[in-house]
């Protein structure tokens, strides 16, 4: 490891192959938080009152947000993500790849959905980030 740990040369690269023939390169992120994962709940856990723990492995859906600037070209492939989801009652199968050079990781993500989304920018002394929320199925790491 190199000590370096900007996400500034990050390249997320989305997949819609019901609405697009080539992957989408997102870009012009928000400043303060590009995307962000949730951690995932993965166990359950139940005290037997003789106070023996059982544990089990539950799967669990990954939800991620997605934050763009005001002025963000991805933003109209959101946009319309929406309005085609909205319009013909269907959620498109979205899958998608995030490579971060600066810790030599890629992470793949498979079989998301659209959530939710902001639907037009909030105004303020500037326009304001725009946020949206994809729920994966799967998230696998790798070395690049």
């Amino acid at each position: 490891m190199s000590g370096i740990i900007t996400s500034a040369d990050g390249i997320f690269v989305l997949t819609v192959t019901a609405l697009w023939n080539a992957p989408l390169v997102l870009e012009n992120w928000a400043t303060d938080r590009a995307w962000e994962t949730e951690a995932v709940e993965m166990a359950e856990f139940r005290m037997s009152i003789d106070g023996k723990l059982n544990k089990g492995f539950v799967p669990r859906p990954i939800t991620q947000s997605l934050n763009f600037s005001a002025g963000s070209s991805s933003l109209p492939y959101f946009e319309a993500l929406i309005t085609g989801q909205r319009k013909g009652r269907q959620i498109y199968t979205l899958g998608a790849e995030l490579t971060l050079p600066s810790l030599g990781r890629k992470y793949t993500f498979i079989n998301g959905g659209l959530g939710t989304g902001s639907v037009a920018p909030n105004g303020g002394g500037v326009l304001e980030a725009r946020a949206f929320s994809i729920t994966w199925e799967d998230v696998f790491p790798a070395g690049i």
